[in-house]
């Protein structure tokens, strides 16, 4: 995936500005794509020049204009054809897992430190995405909105990024809490 497949998916529901569209990926698209303000803003510059992207300029009295951006039948089409492209696997790739890896050659108090800041990062990150999932069904509840609510795709990768950050989460506690106990044993 490229990120101009996702900067379009984020820009489906609605005209969005750069800057509109930076939060979101720091706060929906995060759990499936990263991407500095600065990657995005290129971006939009260069799907705007391949027609993918319309921009118009928003006048405004007291702050400097703004050009917001949607998604144009070209940019529908490239989504088609991306969407019906075959994907391949992912694959985890994190440094704070080559450390687990050598754990059993070396001093393990500082792994159980990073690894007690992850959980925190993950509980975060479950608040956040559960307050999203809330504030996108509104008073449904959640089977009800998964059949019949307007725009399902956004929750869907949101809940994704729940069960991750959860599984992250209890990975890290039951991580820590073993090389706790190992350590206590070699004490």
């Amino acid at each position: 995936m490229a990120l101009r497949h996702a900067a379009l998916a984020a820009l489906l529901d609605e005209e969005l500005s750069g800057y509109q569209l930076a939060k979101a990926f720091g706060m929906g698209v995060a759990n499936f794509w990263h991407a500095l303000p600065q990657q995005l803003y290129a971006e939009l510059a260069k799907l705007e020049r391949e027609g993918l992207i319309a921009g118009r300029e928003v006048v405004q009295d007291t702050r400097p204009n703004k050009r917001l951006f949607t998604v144009t039948e070209a940019g529908l089409a490239e989504l088609e054809r991306f969407t019906a492209a075959a994907t391949k696997p992912v694959f985890i790739r994190d440094d704070l897992l080559v450390k687990v890896q050598a754990a059993d050659h070396v001093d393990t108090g500082a792994l159980i430190a990073q690894l007690t800041e992850r959980i925190a990062f993950a509980e975060g990150r479950i608040e956040l995405f559960g307050g999203l999932l809330r504030a996108m069904r509104g008073e449904r509840g959640e089977e009800d909105f998964l059949r019949h609510g307007d725009r399902i795709g956004p929750y869907l990768t949101c809940l994704r990024g729940l069960e991750f950050e959860r599984a992250n989460r209890d990975w890290y506690v039951r991580t820590v809490a073993v090389l706790e106990e190992r350590r206590a044993g070699h004490g």
